[in-house]
């Protein structure tokens, strides 16, 4: 018998224990809720957890694996979502006063989904100000004097204090690989379009993207195919299958795979340590690894996701700022005030650079199997110096790429620094491959098995 408890085993890990019954959904929620219970007042990852109402849910998928009916890819399993995802059982307050008590009456379709595959929904989790700049109350569960990045803080630090073994957050910059980073889980963001977006509070349509959180590369795949779909009231759905992301995830490669490396302009934000971290990685990886110069263009690419995201988020949330705002942060009132100055012309000319980098991702990945680069800046920042800087995530949001964190490295205080993978539009499941290849190769065990 294994000496791990309960909520320190992978999403994996439990699902198989649960099918073969040497653990009951509610010993496994049991335990989460006791490590919550423990832990969350130093770190403050959840906004709203209803433990009769977990317990109920676990109790029934119990009854249901007893009596021999179908189980779904998540039973018995708890969950944590951000608290921007519409739930009919908890309130969604969207991390403002504006939205306090709101109880939405439709679940999001990625909780119907949840629901569908027999996931026990823990509870919502924090996140900053309606989802943007203003930094949560949320601490770092390695050192709570820092950081858990933002806005899905809640999610990424709700894995890494082993309160559940997956959360489900969003990205429209970097706000799922960013905190993964810094609280030293994998983070994964999948190509835009793979996971509906309905019944999700809408920021910016070009550019949010779900993305999940767990403690291994198979588990967030897991969750992934559990959460995907076409959704037609979604815009950004497609229609047309999705990369089987555990299979991918559990391939084996069939050659060596090829990595390219930009020398990004912004490089300069990138801590010493960061910095000597990543490239002993590219030197480790050896010939795989190509070191590019970036192209001219890519400074100005945070340029214009700024342009999309300001004119997007005053267009979605405009009677929100109208009518609420003395409620509305004083980090979040001056950029609202900017956005509220990009004309038409100006966004539109943004959407077509976007789509330009879209087709030159398009023609890149014919010959690389992934881009490595880093996740985020160095060490998680102070929490009172904010939620970090996303720039190493931006690029890659705006074309829509998968992109998953793989917490490799530490940095001089002790904390977790990424180590940030790209892969091609909608080839998810190779992205998932090579990863696991990487971390098998950094770790020795491709030498050990030869």
């Amino acid at each position: 018998m294994s000496d791990i408890p309960p909520n320190g085993l992978t999403a994996v890990e439990a699902s198989e224990k649960i099918r073969e019954g040497w653990l009951t959904s509610v010993e496994l929620t049991e335990a989460c809720l006791k490590r919550i219970e423990e832990t969350d007042p130093q770190i403050g990852a959840w906004a709203h957890i209803d433990r009769e109402k977990a317990l109920a849910r676990a109790r029934q998928c119990d009854d249901m694996r007893t009596h021999g009916r179908p189980l779904g890819a998540l039973h018995g399993i708890p969950v944590g979502l951000k608290d921007i995802i519409d739930t009919r059982d908890f309130p969604t307050e969207r991390g403002t006063p504006v939205f306090k008590d709101r109880l939405p009456e439709t679940d999001a379709r990625i909780v119907e989904r949840l629901h569908e595959e027999g996931a026990v929904i823990l509870g919502k989790t924090v996140t900053t100000e309606l989802a943007f700049l203003h930094p949560a109350g949320t601490r770092n569960p390695h050192n709570p004097e820092h950081s858990p990045g933002g806005s899905s803080s809640g999610s990424a630090a709700a894995i890494a204090a082993f309160h559940v073994p997956l959360a489900i957050g969003t990205q429209t910059n970097g706000s799922v690989i960013r905190p993964a980073a810094y609280c030293g889980i994998t983070g994964f963001k999948p190509t835009r379009g793979v996971i509906p977006r309905t019944g999700i509070l809408q920021t910016s349509k070009s550019l949010d993207q779900v993305g999940v959180f767990a403690r291994s590369i198979e588990d967030a795949a897991l969750l992934t195919d559990a959460i995907s779909g076409y959704d037609p009231r979604d815009a950004g759905s497609y229609a047309r299958a999705r990369p089987a992301m555990l299979a991918g995830a559990r391939q084996e490669v069939p050659v060596e795979p090829s990595f390219a490396w930009f020398d990004l302009p912004f490089a300069d934000r990138l801590s010493s340590d960061a910095a000597a971290g990543l490239n002993e990685v590219v030197q480790a990886m050896g010939g795989t690894v190509t070191r590019l110069q970036a192209p001219d263009t890519f400074e100005g690419l945070l340029e214009t996701q700024r342009i999309i995201h300001e004119y997007e988020i005053c267009q979605h949330l405009e009677t929100v700022f109208a009518d609420h705002w003395e409620q509305i942060s004083t980090s979040l009132q001056p950029v609202v005030e900017r956005g509220r100055e990009i004309g038409r012309d100006e966004y539109e000319h943004a959407l077509g650079v976007m789509a330009q980098l879209e087709s030159f991702a398009e023609e890149f990945f014919h010959d690389y199997d992934a881009i490595i680069t880093p996740s985020c800046t160095g060490e998680a920042p102070l929490a009172s110096e904010g939620t970090g800087d996303p720039v190493f995530c931006t690029l890659w949001t705006l074309a829509g790429l998968p992109c998953l964190n793989l917490p490799l490295l530490v940095g001089e205080n002790g904390l977790p620094i990424g180590v940030q993978l790209v892969g091609a539009c909608e080839k998810d499941d190779r992205l998932l491959r090579t990863a696991n290849w990487l971390v098998s190769e950094l770790s020795g065990d491709n030498d050990k098995e030869e």
